[in-house]
């Protein structure tokens, strides 16, 4: 990316992104401070431990949510930590929602009658699920934070993993959250051997293919990730040349779904621009080095 181009997507972010996405491309681009981030996060928790309060655009109602809980710590996870008192207070939270099975479903039955997007409102499947179990499980082990909810988690996770024959993208991500982060090294590489094939059929690798697909670079946001090993390097290349195309006149990115509210759709891009910047950093488009913010 040329300075123009990251110059232009700043100034998208600025106008059209949520206040707290809005630091988070300062912590990332402009050597902004955490602590912004870190207040603005706290506006959308519940006195429950859990988050909600369109965190995740798509969930608008004041209600914790479990897969609001997942957006909630990976958005620490960007500023490298996650303190006792969060891990606890989440954890208390999950417990208390945790299906029979183990696992935590997307959203609750609550969703159905709060503002959310349709396709979250008729849900009728509320056991617990590898999204987003699989994932915050697999933030809470990156991190040591320990818990009996997460060694629950754990052995669901392994279990439902362990049974899979055919996923979808969106489990395929987390799932390999979960075998990037989890403790027993061993057991995590054999199972992402044997789901390599099925995960990697899910995944779209033309890199101008239209509709609600998911990339290459969406799975392995960084080099380092556990499913960059499932692409060769000139299909990420291609992937990334991409990217860089897809940049809009006004400086975002769009989004490649159908929305529901102009407020989401807006929501939206704002997050998913600030992850196409930060994986084209990762992969070395963009210079490494960020930006200090000038005091005046």
């Amino acid at each position: 990316m040329t300075k123009d181009q990251l110059r232009s997507a700043e100034h998208f972010i600025a106008r059209n992104a949520r206040l707290i996405d809005r630091h988070r491309y300062a912590f990332h681009f402009t050597c902004g401070p955490a602590d912004p981030i870190l207040a603005a996060l706290d506006s959308y928790r519940n006195v429950d431990g859990g988050y909600g309060n369109g965190l995740e655009p798509d969930l608008r109602g004041h209600g914790s949510q479990p897969v609001a809980v997942e957006t909630a710590l990976r958005y620490l996870d960007e500023l490298g930590r996650i303190d006792r008192d969060t891990t606890a207070d989440v954890c208390r939270y999950l417990t208390s929602i945790t299906h029979a099975n183990g696992g935590v479903p997307n959203v609750l039955p609550s969703v159905r009658h709060t503002e959310a997007a349709p396709w979250w409102r008729e849900t009728d499947d509320f056991s617990g699920t590898l999204t987003p179990t699989a994932s915050i499980a697999g933030i809470l082990h990156k991190h040591h934070a320990a818990h009996p909810w997460r060694d629950r988690a754990t052995a669901f996770c392994w279990t439902r993993i362990a049974g899979l024959h055919w996923t979808e993208p969106i489990e395929a991500m987390a799932i390999c959250t979960f075998l990037q982060h989890v403790a027993d090294r061993p057991r995590a590489d054999a199972e992402f051997e044997r789901l390599a094939p099925m995960i990697r059929a899910v995944i779209e690798l033309d890199p101008d293919a239209t509709g609600h697909v998911h990339t290459p670079l969406d799975l392995a946001t960084t080099p380092t990730h556990i499913a960059r090993r499932l692409f060769t390097d000139a299909e990420i290349e291609k992937h990334l040349d991409a990217l860089t195309r897809q940049q809009q006149d006004d400086g975002g990115w769009p989004i490649n779904w159908e929305t529901w509210v102009d407020t989401v759709t807006s929501d939206w891009r704002g997050i998913i621009s600030i992850q196409r910047l930060t994986t084209l950093r990762a992969y070395g488009r963009i210079d490494a080095a960020p930006t200090p913010v000038l005091q005046v």
